[in-house]
């Protein structure tokens, strides 16, 4: 008989776990750690999104961040940071599994699987983190705040793209590329003009925002 190995899955792993750790159902706006704590645990989303943000000394914020399902926050932890040198906020109504700082070093030791997915994680992590910089440094702001959008629209990514939920604010949208509420005001309304992008009103007033492959050609041109 042959025996298919079945792929490693995070989420089944780490529900399994039984001790260290917490299933968290965590409200928008909540704020899972803040920058100055104490670093004791790691934080994985399972559902929701989680917003990361740092204050400068002159008390500049800038979102640094938008992290969903999937993806771990508060890691430096495991490699002997101390204190949390950013905050993570909730930014909708989330499932958030807290562990414990030991646990998730023993996990890393005792588990090859787990620690081969932890690091897989890590170095696309990485990569995101460089492109982000190089970003920063030599795009204009339209191409910051097009690649944001369709980073958050998952183009590039396997599978079929999604809908940007609306409650990403232009506020948010203008700390994670650096620039004015007024400039992605701006911004926005040109690619809606375009029909790079275009809202879609919801029930209850909520409405989404899709975004088209179309606003490729924003960050593609010279």
């Amino acid at each position: 008989m042959v025996h298919v190995q079945t792929p490693f899955n995070l989420d089944t792993f780490l529900s399994k776990v039984e001790k260290g750790r917490m299933m968290l159902r965590s409200p928008k706006k909540q704020i899972l750690f803040s920058q100055g704590d104490t670093t004791d645990a790691v934080f994985y989303i399972q559902a929701g999104k989680v917003k990361v943000t740092v204050v400068s000394k002159h008390g500049k914020e800038a979102v640094v961040a938008i992290l969903e399902r999937g993806a771990f926050v508060g890691e430096s932890c495991l490699v002997g940071q101390t204190i949390r040198t950013a905050t993570a906020t909730t930014l909708e109504d989330s499932r958030i599994l807290r562990i414990e700082k030991a646990v998730m070093l023993r996990l890393l030791q005792e588990e090859p699987k787990f620690a081969e997915a932890f690091m897989s994680y890590l170095l696309v992590h990485s990569i995101r983190v460089q492109e982000d910089l190089v970003d920063q440094l030599f795009n204009s702001s339209e191409k910051r705040l097009a690649r944001a959008l369709l980073l958050l629209a998952h183009f590039g990514k396997e599978g079929k793209p999604e809908t940007v939920i609306a409650k990403v604010s232009q506020e948010t949208l203008a700390e994670m590329i650096g620039t004015t509420r007024s400039r992605v005001s701006f911004f926005m309304n040109k690619f809606r003009k375009l029909r790079f992008i275009d809202y879609k009103s919801g029930l209850r007033g909520n409405g989404k925002l899709h975004v088209h492959s179309s606003l490729l050609t924003v960050v593609l041109h010279d």
